[in-house]
């Protein structure tokens, strides 16, 4: 199993004869390669991870069945067009974000000029159109797509809007060079959520064109089915373990990007408050938030982290930006890392969280909840280098800044902390499709949950 990321590829090795069940999990083994995509060929840390991992378990890896995630080169960049901002465009995002995809760019209502003038300079891969729910407003979702229709771009384009508009949207594109997807609403009825039809798609347009990373076709030519999104597969493991664990969230620290994945309905006590409606499952990116890309950014934002945590960064303020690496060597890189891992975790969980606000209104004062509410959470899993390779993963984790105004909605002091010790979080995803007993099983082998699991597949208290 591939994962091609920005910074770090990996191999991982799962007998899948067994295909997981009770047993004990089918991983095998893991090999570590750099991605090479500034030597123009990702396929040579591919094989330089193959190498590894053949002299890690002194196996022959010829014949096997290759399976692969990716995020080289930044993913799946796309831009994506609603009708209202807390209704359609936030679904529209949510599906794509959910997808594993990097929203660049984002309209509300009638595109204009200068819309198509940022599209065309941000060049995404792909468009997602949606608007209106379903036999609602239809006249500006029909506009947007024959201005979308003559950009000029030749990339896919999604609509997943009002159903009442759609024949007249395909027949828009039926003379456009870019080719028209179809499926379900986004956002159907007020209120309702419609994801998964417009994730799958986004999934499967990011298989037929990873070519952004060089060497990727290659790549597409030796693995069995779809390279999926690395966030995807993520957040597909994170889905799996849902059904096991319940509520949690997923912390993926990454060499470029810090991404939060939750899984959960919120605390219902809260439910009432909500100012529009939250997914099941969610995902948000923080691209700024990389501990190798992205270390100066780190630091300069580190100031909302408190006690000891300050002094450090003064010290590394001092000159030691330079000298972070992509897997540290020696104490000082580790503690490095370690320091600017923290301040992502407490960066990336505090956006993703939500909040409640307080409104004046002719009822008088009243407090709503706007955005995740991650008060219910149970689990907190760390996954990504970061987290999963230094000793302090479990330590960040469990001392995640806390609100002195009690207004984030960010997960209880108690909730319990587990690692991804393989690193195979996004393996796992993958695996996910065509076997799921032997994802599950890898995963629980990874978190260290068979000696919890009670007979019912609970976790034992």
């Amino acid at each position: 199993m591939a994962e091609i990321g920005s910074t770090i590829t990996k191999l991982s090795a799962f007998d899948l004869k067994g295909e997981g069940g009770n047993s004990p999990a089918p991983f095998l083994g893991q090999g570590v390669s750099l991605t090479t995509v500034e030597e123009g060929d990702v396929t040579v840390g591919l094989t330089k991870a193959v190498d590894d991992l053949t002299s890690r378990l002194r196996v022959d890896t010829k014949g096997v069945r290759l399976m692969a995630a990716s995020s080289a080169a930044g993913g799946l960049k796309m831009t994506v067009h609603g009708l209202t901002r807390d209704m359609t465009l936030k679904a529209a995002s949510e599906a794509s974000l959910g997808a594993g995809a990097v929203v660049v760019y984002t309209t509300v209502g009638e595109i204009r000029e200068d819309d198509i003038a940022e599209i065309k300079r941000v060049s995404p891969k792909l468009i997602l159109l949606a608007g209106g729910v379903d036999y609602g407003e239809r006249d500006v979702i029909v506009n947007n797509a024959k201005i979308l229709s003559a950009i000029g771009l030749n990339i896919p384009v999604i609509y997943a809007g009002n159903v009442s508009a759609k024949g007249e949207v395909e027949r828009i594109f039926d003379n456009s060079r870019l080719r028209l997807f179809t499926c379900d609403n986004v956002y159907p009825r007020i209120d309702e959520l419609n994801l998964k039809p417009v994730k799958d798609i986004i999934q499967r347009a990011f298989s037929d064109h990873i070519i952004n990373a060089p060497g990727m076709e290659r790549v597409k030519e030796m693995v069995h089915g779809e390279v999926m999104p690395t966030p995807g597969a993520v957040m597909a493991a994170s889905e799996l373990l849902f059904d096991l664990m319940g509520d949690l969230v997923v912390i993926d620290v990454g060499g470029a990007t810090t991404d939060v994945h939750s899984v959960t309905p919120g605390s219902p006590k809260l439910a009432g408050m909500m100012t529009a409606p939250e997914p099941l499952a969610k995902r948000t990116v923080e691209g700024d938030l990389g501990v190798f890309h992205n270390a100066q950014n780190i630091l300069e934002q580190s100031s909302m982290s408190t006690g000891d945590w300050e002094g450090e960064a003064a010290k590394m303020s001092e000159g030691e930006m330079g000298r972070i690496a992509p897997i540290p060597s020696d104490d000082e890189g580790v503690k490095r890392t370690s320091l600017l891992c923290k301040w992502a975790v407490d960066l990336a969980i505090w956006r993703h969280a939500g909040e409640i606000k307080v409104a004046y209104g002719t009822f008088g004062r009243s407090e709503l909840v706007e955005g995740r509410d991650l008060t219910a959470i149970k689990n907190i899993i760390g996954t990504g280098g970061a987290l999963c390779r230094l000793d302090s993963g479990r330590d960040i984790l469990k001392s995640i800044r806390r609100d002195v105004r009690d207004k984030k909605l960010l997960p209880p002091e108690d909730a319990e902390v587990f690692i991804d010790k393989h690193y195979i979080m996004a393996a796992a995803g993958v695996m996910a499709k065509e076997y799921p007993e032997c994802a599950l099983s890898s995963l629980k082998m990874s978190l260290g949950l068979y000696p919890n699991i009670d007979q019912k597949g609970g976790i034992k208290k």
